[in-house]
C-alpha cells in the first residue's frame, strides 16, 4: 500500500465535505462479482423494459478498470437534494423532488471538477474521470461497497442519518486509497415501500421490475404508456417518489443547502388546467435547465394526457 494512501483518503473526504457533499466513501476498483449475477438475471427477466442501453457495456458496468484505464479506486459521493419546500400537489400534477430545480448532472459535475482541481493542486496530477448518473457505472453498488449506505427493498441507497433523497456521484481514479467497509442493512421487516407502490413494481427485496415503475413510464418509456398503468399513476407526470416518501428513514431528511436546487418558481404556481395547455415554447422556457427536459415536450404532453384520461383516483 502506498505510504500516502491514508493521507490522501482523509484529504479527499475532507474536501468532499467542504464542497457540499453529504458523504464520501472509497472502494478498490475491482470486479463487482456479487453484482454480476443480479444484473444478468435482471436483464434476462426484461425488468429493464425499453431501457436497452442497460444491455450495453455489461463488462464495463462490473469492472471500472475497463472503463477508466489504470484506475485503482472508486470514490463514491452523495449530495443531498431534499427540497426546502415541496411543490403543492393540490390541483396539480406531481414531479419528483430531484427534478424541482436545475439539472443535477450539470450542477454536481461542476462541483466535482472544482474539487478534483483543488485535490490535484495539493496531491499532484493523477488520472481520473467523474461520473454523475452517466456512463455504465453501477452507482448504488459502489456506494454500498464504500459504506455510504445500504440498498433498501426499493433498491434505493439508504442511510440512517438522512434517508435516501440524495444524488450519487463517482470519481474513478488511479490513486491508491484506503477502501472503506460496507454498512449493515437496516430495513428489517419493514415493507412500507413495497406495500405503497401502486404498480407493484417492487417484485421482492431489492428487485424492481423497471417496466412497471411510474418513473420508467413517465421518463424512460418512449412509446405510449401501457394500459397496465391505467388508474395507477396517482398524478405523477414526471418520476415518482412514493417508495421514498413512505420510507421511515426519510423522516431524517433535511433541506439541501444548494441554491441551484431551489424549486423552480414556475412549477409552484401551475395547476392541472395550465399543464394541459402546455406549449413547446413554454416547456422550453420552464425546463431549459431542468432534468425534465429529458422526457422532451412530447413525452411530458403524453404523460399529462394519460393522466387526464385516467385520474388515478
Amino acid at each position: 500500500m502506498n505510504s500516502n494512501a491514508g493521507k490522501y483518503s482523509q484529504l479527499i473526504k475532507s474536501k468532499a465535505i467542504k464542497f457540499g457533499f453529504q458523504d464520501c466513501g472509497i472502494s478498490k476498483a475491482d470486479f463487482l462479482e456479487e453484482d454480476a449475477h443480479h444484473l444478468e438475471t435482471w436483464l434476462k427477466n426484461n425488468f429493464h423494459g425499453e431501457m436497452k442501453y442497460m444491455e450495453n457495456y455489461f463488462d464495463k458496468r462490473l469492472d471500472p478498470r475497463l472503463l477508466v484505464e489504470g484506475s485503482r479506486s472508486v470514490i463514491s459521493l452523495s449530495y443531498n437534494y431534499f427540497p426546502k419546500e415541496k411543490i403543492p400537489t393540490l390541483e396539480n400534477f406531481k414531479i419528483s423532488k430531484y427534478a424541482y430545480a436545475e439539472d443535477y448532472h450539470e450542477v454536481i459535475k461542476e462541483i466535482l471538477r472544482e474539487m478534483v482541481a483543488e485535490l490535484q493542486d495539493e496531491i499532484g496530477d493523477f488520472g481520473f474521470r467523474v461520473f454523475v448518473d452517466s456512463a455504465p457505472v453501477l452507482e448504488r453498488s459502489w456506494a454500498r461497497k464504500s459504506g455510504i449506505g445500504w440498498v433498501g427493498k426499493n433498491a434505493n441507497l439508504i442511510t440512517k442519518q438522512s434517508g435516501s433523497f440524495y444524488f450519487l456521484a463517482e470519481i474513478i481514479c488511479d490513486l491508491e486509497l484506503i477502501p472503506d467497509h460496507e454498512t449493515t442493512d437496516h430495513c428489517g421487516t419493514c415493507t412500507k415501500c413495497m406495500d405503497a407502490c401502486p404498480t407493484e413494481a417492487i417484485i421482492s427485496d431489492k428487485i424492481i421490475d423497471g417496466s412497471k415503475c411510474i418513473s420508467y413510464a413517465t421518463i424512460e418509456l418512449k412509446n405510449e404508456i401501457p394500459e397496465y398503468f391505467r388508474n395507477k399513476m396517482e398524478d405523477w407526470m414526471f418520476g415518482c417518489d412514493i417508495c421514498q416518501d413512505v420510507c421511515p428513514w426519510n423522516r431524517f431528511s433535511s433541506p439541501n443547502l444548494q441554491s441551484r436546487f431551489t424549486p423552480n418558481e414556475a412549477l409552484k404556481n401551475f395547476k392541472k388546467g395550465e399543464w394541459k395547455e402546455l406549449t413547446q415554447e413554454l416547456f422550453s422556457e420552464i425546463f431549459r435547465k431542468s432534468p425534465v427536459k429529458r422526457t422532451k415536450f412530447a413525452g411530458l404532453k403524453r404523460n399529462i394526457e394519460f393522466l387526464e384520461r385516467f385520474s388515478g383516483k
